[in-house]
């Protein structure tokens, strides 16, 4: 796994001064320490995870979305969700596995998956800012599960949208 961090010091655990700084600066977060040394720890058993670009993570709620480079995301996902459900039994969060370099469309149906997005425009406020408005189709018992307000807090810090969710049946 390629990370932001070298590798000797997720495998070690013991920091350089390069990546120290990186943490000082607050470039790499804790979080994202936790989570780099958790992958590695399992890359043995899930090979595709020697390809995976891992970015950071950005927690919202009781969500923790981990952030890759574009295409990794099916690499992670591949393994039936073992690897999922392996963070979640570490963090106990609620993860999810978002591209962040890849377009806003892919970002914002990654981010609210498994509910279809319907459509995505762009409402253009008298004040000049820009909502992105997400109509997602649902039902009442998997609209109860996600957590709105914390899918708009990712949206805001990964891609800087401000968006307005509706649900259509």
């Amino acid at each position: 796994m390629k990370a932001e961090l070298c590798q000797f010091c997720l495998r070690s655990g013991i920091l350089c001064p390069k990546c120290r700084a990186k943490i000082e600066k607050g470039e790499v977060t804790q979080r994202d320490l936790e989570i780099a040394r958790l992958l590695i720890s399992i890359e043995n058993e899930y090979p595709l995870l020697q390809n995976v670009y891992f970015r950071g993570t950005i927690e919202a709620d009781n969500i923790l979305a981990i952030l890759v480079r574009r295409g990794d995301a099916t690499k992670i996902l591949s393994y039936g969700g073992k690897i999922i459900k392996f963070l979640e039994s570490k963090t106990g969060k609620d993860i999810r596995i978002l591209e962040y370099n890849a377009g806003e469309r892919k970002f914002i149906e990654d981010l609210f998956a498994p509910l279809p997005v319907l459509a995505i425009n762009k409402i253009w406020l008298p004040d000049g800012s820009i909502e992105t408005r997400v109509i997602l189709k649902g039902k009442d018992k998997r609209r109860s599960s996600l957590n709105i307000n914390a899918m708009k807090e990712i949206a805001r810090r990964v891609k800087g949208l401000t968006l307005r969710i509706e649900f259509s049946d």
